[in-house]
Formats: C-alpha cells, structure tokens, sequence
C-alpha cells in the first residue's frame, strides 16, 4: 500500500475573516480521512461552515498540543496505512509558528508527499502591506519574557535591522501586546519604524508603519488582539 499524503489546510485569520479562504478548501478537506488540528473545537467549527454536508465524526481526530513520539508514531502509521491527513494550525497556515512543523518534519522524513494549501498568514500579510523590505526579513516568535533578556533581544534585533537592511518581525501571547510596544518604544531609538498589524482579515483590520517616536504619543489598545510587530531600519 502506498504511503497517504499530508494537505496543510487553511484556518481563519479572524473569525469574520472568510473573504481570505479559498473556494477550494472543501476540495481539499475531502481528499482526507484524519485530521491532527491544533484546535479541534474551532476546526469542526470551521470545516461544518466550509462543507455544511461534511459527517464531523466519520474521520479519526487527533489535537496537536505538545508534539511528542508517541503522536509522531501514530501520525505515521495513519499515513503508512494509505490514509491521508490534513494538518490545521489554530489560525492561518498549518506549520509556520506552529506545532505542526514537527509533524511535517515527520512527513518529509518518511517521504509522503506533503501538499500546503493557500491561507492566510498575519506575518506575510503584515509584511506586505507594511513598505519594509520584503527581500529580507526574519520571522523570531515570541521575544523572552524577561525584561532584561527582551530588552537585549530587542537591541540585537534593532541593530540587524540597520545593518542588513532586514525587516525583523515577532509576536506576541495576545494579552502581553500593550507591554510588548512599551518595550519597544521604551528601547528602540526614536526614528527605527515599527509596524503593528492588529486583526488581519477581520473587519477592523489596522497596520500602520510609523516610527517609534510616532507610536510613544498614539499607542493602540492592542489588548487581547491578535497582532504582528515588524521593525526596520531608520
């Protein structure tokens, strides 16, 4: 028996977000027989709106938390037995700032042939709607929590930025944003520019590029909102 493929299917950005999947995602959907979804709540949630006839409960489950070797194992022999899996971030693209990573890692490793499927993703979009370099730029998650370790993080990440040219971006847990931007403005030099993009696909949706002199006299309420910071040279 042939090895099962892996499809890395689209999730919302936002909950209102809709005009950002794409009409085939009900194609994609039905060309699998399990699912290891990060959310599994939110991803029958959405997969009933994309295909009101689907049976939920006809396709085997499994929640991604914490990847470890016995979730690998069962992930492989699935795709062993010919049966194909579609993987699901929490919100976006499967496997880019998320645990799915691992389970594609798996994929590649065994040879199954692993098919991304166009979502949308608030660090490509932010990107390009925030007129910083698009040619080089790095992604870093989360910054440490840790003053300290943050501060130094984001001096390192500020003098990259001037040096190379290259558009540095992170995240952050959503109700740490507000302390994440007074770091930012309280140890960035005043003219580095930062842009935040706030609610990406939903009705809301705010990104602004200024400079950080800009954002310590207007600072959003970023609170709980799922946003991106992106930093550039003066």
């Amino acid at each position: 028996m042939s090895i099962g493929k892996v499809y890395l299917l689209p999730m919302l950005l936002h909950e209102e977000g809709w005009d950002a999947i794409s009409s085939n995602t009900q194609s994609w959907i039905a060309n699998c027989d399990a699912f290891f979804v990060e959310n599994e709540k939110t991803t029958r949630r959405f997969f009933k709106k994309v295909w009101k006839e689907m049976v939920i409960d006809n396709y085997i489950w499994h929640p991604i938390h914490k990847v470890e070797a016995d979730q690998i194992n069962v992930f492989i022999s699935i795709l062993k037995q010919g049966k194909n899996i579609g993987i699901v971030s929490e919100a976006g693209c499967a496997g880019i700032a998320d645990p799915g990573q691992i389970l594609i890692a798996a994929a590649q490793e065994l040879g199954a042939i692993v098919k991304p499927y166009i979502a949308p993703n608030s660090i490509i979009m932010a990107l390009m709607a925030s007129g910083m370099n698009g040619q080089n730029f790095q992604f870093h998650g989360y910054l440490p929590i840790d003053n300290a370790e943050r501060k130094k993080k984001m001096l390192s990440l500020e003098a990259d930025a001037n040096l190379k040219g290259a558009t540095q971006i992170c995240i952050e847990t959503p109700y740490r944003n507000n302390q994440l931007l007074d770091a930012f403005i309280a140890n960035c030099h005043p003219l580095t520019r930062l842009c935040i993009g706030v609610d990406i696909t939903g009705p809301n949706e705010f990104i602004k590029t200024a400079p950080i002199s800009y954002w310590k006299n207007n600072k959003p309420e970023l609170h709980k909102k799922l946003a991106v910071f992106l930093l550039s040279a003066k």
